[in-house]
């Protein structure tokens, strides 16, 4: 039996394409090397080595008609590479498994954007995704909703399995790792560091952080890392494009975002199992993943209640000595984040698939 991985690129990433290259070293740790359907490789990343590449190249076409053409040139592609089932990380109508980490019309009403005509092809694409898949795996129980309500999707076809973490990488760090870690961003000692890990600041709501933290007497500073702020001051800094993102989350005191939209929100599970706290609004996905002990949580959209919230981590945190990061990031998570579980749990969906698809021949 051969396993196909669909995705927009092999390549150090956010979202899906990272999720995906998590699946290549979980497979790769039993054994399976999947043929991998993409748009881009980056040959210099370990997990190149770990598949079987196919370029599925869009390079000539307008933005807007991209996802339609990859997808029916994948067609013919698996075939070729006679892929027996293929999970799509991607917007691709001929997956067996759909990866479901987001959808276009939840991000639409999250937004309250009316839809262009690129985003009804987007949509288009989604519905015959979900139609032709055998099972859809929802990435938090907010996608399972959205798969119900607003695609008509049936139950039985829906299983929500929340992304894996690289346990070995997101881990906490020891009080003097920390402070030295604290001195290479320039964090003082007396500020209390609200990391901001960012590429689409308005999505992520940096406004509304920057109107709840205005005129605050608070010793709190927001590090911004990712994408540039279009201003900075002494209350929002700019750290950079931090790759090894789990030391800026060792360096900081709370991880926090105020999205819009946050289909599951894989930096909040990666900063506990770091031992920093997270604040959140309760409408991110991974909310219900964390324990209420690695939390802050505020009413989305809301200053007043994010004004609130940061008010009451902060004087918590002042008030006395932090928990040690070990501490914090204890069952702090509520699933089991291990690649090697989530791959099993799709290589068990995928026997069923295989299993049925036996039956139905006989």
């Amino acid at each position: 039996m051969k396993i196909g991985l669909s995705s927009n690129a092999l390549k150090h990433s956010g979202g899906l394409e990272r999720y995906a290259m998590d699946l290549v070293r979980g497979f790769a740790a039993k054994g399976i090397r999947p043929a991998f359907f993409a748009r881009r490789f980056d040959s210099s990343v370990p997990e190149a080595a770990m598949v079987e590449a196919h370029r599925i190249n869009v390079s000539l076409l307008p933005g807007k008609l991209r996802d339609g053409w990859f997808s029916w040139r994948l067609r013919r592609a698996r075939r070729a590479a006679a892929v027996d089932v293929l999970i799509g990380c991607n917007r691709v109508d001929s997956s067996e498994i759909a990866i479901c980490g987001g959808t276009h019309l939840g991000f639409l009403r999250a937004t309250g954007r009316a839809p262009r005509r690129s985003d009804r092809w987007q949509i288009a694409l989604e519905k015959s995704q979900y139609e032709q898949a055998s099972v859809i795996v929802a990435h938090s129980a907010l996608m399972h909703d959205e798969l119900r309500e607003l695609y008509g999707v049936d139950e039985s076809k829906i299983r929500v399995l929340y992304p894996p973490v690289d346990g070995a990488r997101f881990t906490p760090a020891d009080s003097a790792q920390r402070a030295t870690l604290r001195q290479k961003f320039g964090f003082a000692d007396h500020e209390i560091v609200l990391l901001f890990p960012s590429s689409s600041h308005e999505r992520k709501g940096l406004p509304l952080i920057e109107a709840a933290l205005r005129d605050t007497a608070l010793p709190v500073v927001l590090a911004v890392a990712g994408r540039p702020p279009e201003r900075t001051s002494e209350r929002v800094r700019y750290v950079g494009y931090v790759k090894d993102i789990e030391d800026a989350y060792r360096a900081a005191d709370f991880t926090i975002l105020a999205s819009k939209y946050e289909p599951f929100g894989l930096v909040g599970v990666e900063s506990v199992m770091c031992g920093t706290p997270v604040i959140f609004p309760s409408s991110i996905g991974c909310c219900d993943a964390i324990a209420d002990h690695a939390k802050f949580v505020f009413a989305p959209e809301d200053v007043a209640s994010l004004r609130a919230t940061i008010e009451r981590a902060v004087q918590q945190r002042l008030a006395g000595p932090a928990p040690l990061p070990s501490e914090l990031a204890r069952d702090a998570v509520r699933y089991d984040a291990r690649v090697a579980g989530h791959v099993d749990a799709l290589l068990a969906l995928v026997k069923t698939i295989v299993e049925r698809r036996g039956a139905a021949a006989r």
